[in-house]
């Protein structure tokens, strides 16, 4: 059902070393990677679940990722990877799989410079791989207890193979927001927005709500929203949309 790759519901028990900083979608920014907050040399987070219908209509929705960060005094490295697909009546209507890196260097308590790449194969969403590298500078504009907000921007380049035959290569310029409101002790709003501007821009954004239930446990629900000014032919609407419920727990 390909409804289900624009809007789904998907509750996720995760088993890890759950990071307490609320973690954006990887497609606006990745992990948290400051080294300036790190409170241990290493975090990570790996979550998986699974949603089956039958009866009338067969229909099933797995998900898994996994985050890892390693700081180093002034640097910070992150991992990340995460897999998806939805069938319906034993057809395959959904299927995404993403891996990337990045890394970032603090100059001072406001200034770093990052470095960060990605894959990302969605094909029916009209790609059988997609590929951007990216550099520049960020600047931790808020970094308060209550209010943070850090931008950042570069150049980079992007390989597109589309899944109807064809490839380009383009550069682009790159370009994120991330902020984080602490409304009450365990309760946090999310907001990220990042833009990938060439020919083909692509926008995406997450608005989320993550509340603490206690030590142990977590949930968060978001909002994202995926934006291409000109997408791939077998795969022609502008906008697709998802949204989640993310339920983890900390080891």
């Amino acid at each position: 059902m390909k409804a289900l790759n624009k809007l789904s519901a998907v509750l996720l028990l995760s088993a890890g070393a759950f990071c307490h900083q609320a973690l954006a979608d990887n497609n606006v920014f990745t992990v948290m990677d400051d080294p300036s907050t790190a409170k241990k040399p290493f975090e990570g987070n790996a979550a998986a679940g699974y949603m089956a219908q039958s009866g009338n209509t067969n229909s099933s929705s797995a998900t898994a990722n996994l985050n890892a960060t390693w700081y180093h005094n002034q640097m910070a490295y992150s991992l990340w990877g995460n897999a998806a697909n939805t069938s319906s009546n034993d057809e395959r209507s959904s299927e995404t799989y993403q891996v990337g890196g990045r890394s970032r260097y603090n100059m001072d308590d406001r200034n770093y410079l990052f470095g960060q790449a990605s894959w990302l194969s969605d094909r029916f969403n009209g790609y059988d791989g997609r590929t951007y590298v990216a550099a520049g500078y960020g600047r931790q504009v808020l970094n308060g207890p209550v209010h943070s907000l850090r931008v950042e921007a570069g150049p980079g380049v992007r390989y597109d193979d589309f899944h109807d035959g064809g490839h380009q290569t383009q550069a682009l310029g790159y370009g994120a927001l991330s902020y984080q409101w602490q409304l009450t002790d365990n309760t946090k709003f999310i907001q990220g927005v990042s833009v990938l501007g060439a020919e083909d821009t692509t926008v995406n954004s997450e608005t989320g709500l993550q509340v603490g239930i206690n030590d142990h446990f977590s949930l968060k629900v978001a909002y994202n929203v995926t934006y291409n000014t000109k997408p791939p032919a077998s795969a022609p609407d502008h906008t697709d949309t998802k949204t989640t419920l993310l339920l983890s727990y900390a080891m």
